[in-house]
């Protein structure tokens, strides 16, 4: 067990945030988190977290994974003070921080995301990975499966997939898997790409549209310029920013102000 104060940091936001669908409310403040083939519980009161791992495996793997070495308070005083709207939403979302995940998860997990919800995206990734994972056992005994590899999903049929509730998204992912084995894609390569070369050549594979590409330069890659557009954003741009949202001015961050966004929209009654 490892502790840390940390400000900015919400786990209850980030669950909700609709950047990672892995993580699990065991009860009240208490979170299992399962990232590429780690599990960790969180627990938090106020800006006290108990990481379940080992120092050694917090500082090389989840103190990356949640960016704690990120200042999002310079991300916060970026904010115009005028935009009471995005102030606003900040201070209801300050707690969410941008996960560095795996890209070949989501990859597969913004595939499925496409004209879904938040509850049947998350039993559509468990599906897959209880069928196509490596079952694993945290020291203290606890079972949880890694994400599936590109060759585990590449090797089933669009009808196992459809099994897993994916519906028409098999296709979309079983292709996917079957680009990334015969290296048409190269998910190093893409690694390696600033942002517009990344989400061009993400474009490539099937089934990824603009949006999906952006959410996974985001959450993936960590390209805090990517600025997915869904429904939810559509709508508050429409409705709070009728002459355009200011990219210019949040250029480099502007994804972090898409999250902030995107939890105002899902969240509007939340307290700050």
């Amino acid at each position: 067990m490892i502790t840390k104060t940390l400000k900015n940091f919400s786990i209850r936001q980030i669950d909700r945030s609709g950047q990672c669908f892995r993580m699990e409310e065991l009860e009240e403040g208490r979170y299992g988190v399962t990232a590429a083939d780690r599990y960790v519980e969180v627990c938090q009161d106020g800006e006290v977290c108990t990481f379940s791992c080992s120092d050694r495996e917090f500082d090389a793997f989840w103190r990356q994974y949640f960016d704690l070495d990120t200042d999002y308070g310079n991300f916060l005083s970026q904010i115009d003070p005028e935009d009471a709207y995005l102030s606003g939403a900040a201070r209801r979302g300050s707690g969410i921080r941008i996960l560095r995940q795996d890209l070949w998860e989501m990859i597969v997990t913004f595939l499925i995301s496409q004209q879904n919800n938040i509850v049947r995206i998350r039993r559509c990734v468990r599906n897959i990975c209880e069928r196509y994972g490596e079952r694993k056992y945290t020291p203290e005994g606890i079972s949880y499966y890694a994400f599936p590899s590109p060759r585990a999903l590449a090797d089933a049929s669009e009808e196992e997939l459809r099994a897993c509730n994916l519906g028409y998204r098999s296709k979309y992912v079983l292709r996917t898997a079957q680009s990334i084995v015969r290296e048409e894609v190269s998910l190093s390569a893409v690694s390696a790409m600033p942002y517009q070369e990344a989400r061009t050549e993400l474009l490539k594979l099937y089934g990824i549209g603009g949006k999906v590409a952006d959410c996974i330069c985001l959450f993936a890659l960590h390209q805090l310029e990517a600025f997915p557009v869904d429904t939810h954003i559509r709508q508050a741009l429409e409705n709070h920013y009728p002459d355009g949202f200011p990219h210019e001015r949040y250029g480099a961050v502007q994804g972090v102000m898409q999250q902030y966004i995107f939890y105002q929209e899902l969240f509007p009654e939340e307290e700050s």
